[in-house]
């Protein structure tokens, strides 16, 4: 087991780390084997539960990572911005003939 000059494990992922599913692994391999090595430190063998609990939660912080990140409130909001106007151009051709006789015209002047 190798000394880090920088454990990442505990710290917050950083927007690159979080970039690709490719870097996600890297990183994510990284802390689990990190936070297993801190448990073991020369004890008795890990079990299969305690390294699937480390995963499971390393996950979690992973998704969190993801999900607080600026890249994805800015995907957010443009699935959003898409889904709401699908949403009322659906609407709209629905009821247009019945807005028409109401007096709603297509382009206003």
């Amino acid at each position: 087991m190798t000394d880090r000059p920088e454990k990442k494990a505990g710290q917050p992922y950083s927007p690159e780390e979080i970039l690709s599913f490719d870097r996600i692994r890297r990183a994510m391999t990284t802390r689990v084997l990190d936070r297993i090595e801190e448990l073991w430190e020369g004890k008795q063998p890990i079990s299969v539960e305690q390294v699937n609990e480390v995963i499971a939660s390393e996950w979690q912080r992973v998704k969190e990572a993801v999900r607080s990140s600026p890249a994805a409130r800015e995907a957010f909001r443009k699935y959003l911005e898409r889904t709401v106007s699908e949403q009322i151009d659906k609407l709209m051709k629905d009821d247009k003939a019945e807005l028409e006789s109401l007096g709603v015209v297509e382009k206003s002047l």
